[in-house]
């Protein structure tokens, strides 16, 4: 069996890979100004439309990763604050029996416990009547609604008004 050398193609599992194909960059150095030089104005102006959609192309690849990478590190951040919030409920529960038992050195403890009951159930409702007056507030965004219906009746007009008419005597 003959050594794999460094020009002989590798087959099978430990095969490198094929490099990816180029993509179309603006180039960094003017190489191809000579052959420009000639070119009419016509061509000059087709190739900076070439290179100014390539690079807007470029831009947009670039933004859109930093974007994703961003987001992933978010992601994985806010995972860390679900499970702490998750953990702070749990120990909430050892908190309001810590108040009962309190309580309960100077009444009976099933007062105690009662009061904690009340003082949560109190909370909650607080809240939740907190939560239903803001959903009550929210409205339907009225501005945005009226542009879309001018905008659509704008269109139709101005579509009416192009379209020739069927009656050739109106005309």
């Amino acid at each position: 069996m003959s050594p794999v050398t460094g020009t002989q193609p590798r087959t099978g599992r430990h095969a490198k890979p094929e490099p990816p194909p180029a993509v179309p960059a603006v180039p960094l150095s003017p190489v191809e100004l000579p052959q420009l030089a000639d070119a009419s104005l016509g061509e000059l102006v087709r190739e900076a439309a070439t290179h100014f959609s390539t690079l807007f192309r470029s831009e947009v690849e670039l933004a859109k990763a930093e974007v994703t990478r961003e987001v992933r590190k978010g992601v994985k951040g806010s995972v860390f604050f679900v499970i702490a919030l998750t953990i702070l409920l749990f120990s909430l529960f050892f908190l309001f029996i810590t108040v009962a038992e309190i309580l309960a050195i100077w009444l009976p403890q099933w007062v105690g416990f009662g009061i904690v009951f009340g003082l949560m159930l109190a909370a909650a409702v607080g809240f939740a009547l907190l939560g239903w007056r803001r959903m009550r507030s929210i409205r339907a965004p009225e501005r945005t609604i009226s542009t879309v219906r001018d905008t659509g009746a704008a269109l139709t007009r101005r579509r009416s008004a192009d379209e020739p008419s069927a009656d050739p005597l109106t005309e």
